[in-house]
């Protein structure tokens, strides 16, 4: 890291995806920037763990998704880092044990009419919640409920379809090898940054910006918010004066919840690389379970929603449990003994992230607007909360604070 300078002109609150991109943007162009982060490490919801010297597990954002777009490719090729561009286990059959190839069909049928609804019906007026387009009495209204906390981190009730009809994917999913997380925190080479700087209130009564945190007070002629939503909702960061606004629109878009949990199996010879597995099937209260990813002798469990919420209170252990419960339902009784918990997220309890990415209530997708809206030219937002046709995702954290970046006074936005 750079020596921190005595007098920035711009400080970047949140060394995530959108805090990386904006000092290393505001750097590049000679502007004396700092970036703050809560934590001891960088990436924000971007983490990987290492669990052997040549296996390493993504708890957080884990895919490179709209890839033959994404800016992470490219930057992925800068840092030498391999990309893995076989097609995403949810792309393909699923394992048939538990789930016979005829009932897939029939779930997809089900899961592509819902999501034909939800298309024909993204610009009514009035906004309203997915949940409203399901089939009543369908078999698979449970599942297609789990699968939007898979994907939104919340169930179809609370989802807007004007919200997720703006969302933009290609379809294409790449993964880095060594981890998302890796590659993301190696965007924090060479830049000035003080981590373990919890930030507590920005000031903007003065001529200069003074943001007040447990490592002393900083100050600055401008300022860049890249930290989560459920942050700003619940005054973790406090403005002076008050921005209401600002407190409003992210209480309108709060984090969602996905949490993984990874087991390692015992003797892996025998289990199938890259293959997905599902146990329950019948209620939103499930888990999705990616068998061998990349050929590790692990598997990555995916929980959501309220469901993951709930098992957070219990820690890894309560993923554990369910998890190998489930897995020996649709495998055998004899899987117990051959699994066992070596990692697990918890964003939900995580204090600097309280979920793990955004969604907008019904009728408030324009919050992401309003978040974004700089104040005064000097207090600005980024990160993938304010992003129109991004939103959850790394590169659309990534783009919006190159946006913020080049916005600030005395920068020409990109044409």
């Amino acid at each position: 890291m750079q020596s921190i300078p005595s007098d920035p002109q711009v400080i970047v609150i949140g060394a995530g995806a959108a805090g990386l991109a904006a000092t290393r943007e505001l750097a590049a162009r000679g502007v004396r920037v700092l970036l703050l982060e809560a934590r001891d490490r960088l990436g924000g919801r971007a983490h990987t763990q290492v669990l052997a010297p040549d296996m390493a597990v993504d708890l957080g954002a884990g895919w490179l998704h709209s890839a033959d777009e994404n800016p992470f490719v490219g930057i992925a090729r800068d840092f030498g880092v391999d990309l893995d561009r076989s097609r995403a286990p949810w792309q393909k059959d699923a394992d048939p044990r538990g789930f016979p190839v005829s009932d897939q069909r029939d779930y997809r049928h089900s899961w592509a009419q819902f999501y034909a609804k939800l298309e024909a019906a993204e610009e009514s007026i009035p906004d309203r919640s997915a949940a409203e387009f399901l089939d009543p009495g369908n078999r698979w209204n449970g599942m297609i409920d789990a699968g939007s906390t898979f994907i939104n981190g919340v169930e179809l009730d609370q989802l807007s379809v004007t919200d997720y009809g703006r969302y933009v994917d290609t379809g294409v999913n790449f993964r880095a090898r060594g981890g998302f997380g890796t590659l993301v925190s190696m965007l924090g080479r060479d830049l000035p940054i003080v981590t373990n700087c919890v930030v507590a209130k920005i000031d903007h009564t003065g001529p200069r910006l003074k943001v007040v945190t447990n490592r002393g007070d900083f100050s600055a002629r401008a300022v860049i918010v890249c930290v989560p939503t459920n942050l700003i909702a619940q005054e973790a960061i406090r403005f002076d004066p008050p921005l209401p606004d600002k407190v409003e629109a992210a209480h309108d878009l709060p984090l969602g919840l996905a949490d993984k949990l990874f087991l390692k199996i015992e003797d892996a010879s025998d289990w199938p690389e890259e293959a997905r597995l599902y146990g329950r099937k019948d209620r939103t209260q499930m888990a999705s379970y990616h068998l061998r990813p990349f050929g590790n002798p692990v598997i990555e469990c995916y929980f959501g929603g309220a469901f993951a919420r709930e098992l957070e209170k219990g820690g890894m252990a309560a993923f554990a449990n369910f998890a190998i419960d489930d897995l020996a339902g649709v495998l055998g009784s004899d899987v117990k003994g051959k699994l066992k918990a070596v990692a697990c997220s918890g964003w939900a309890n995580d204090p600097f992230a309280r979920g793990s990415y955004s969604f907008a209530r019904v009728g408030k997708s324009d919050q992401r607007a309003v978040l974004a809206a700089p104040v005064d030219e000097r207090i600005f937002f980024a990160g993938e909360a304010v992003s129109k046709h991004d939103f959850s995702t790394v590169h659309g954290a990534w783009r919006t604070g190159v946006v913020a970046a080049r916005n600030i006074a005395g920068i020409s936005p990109s044409p």
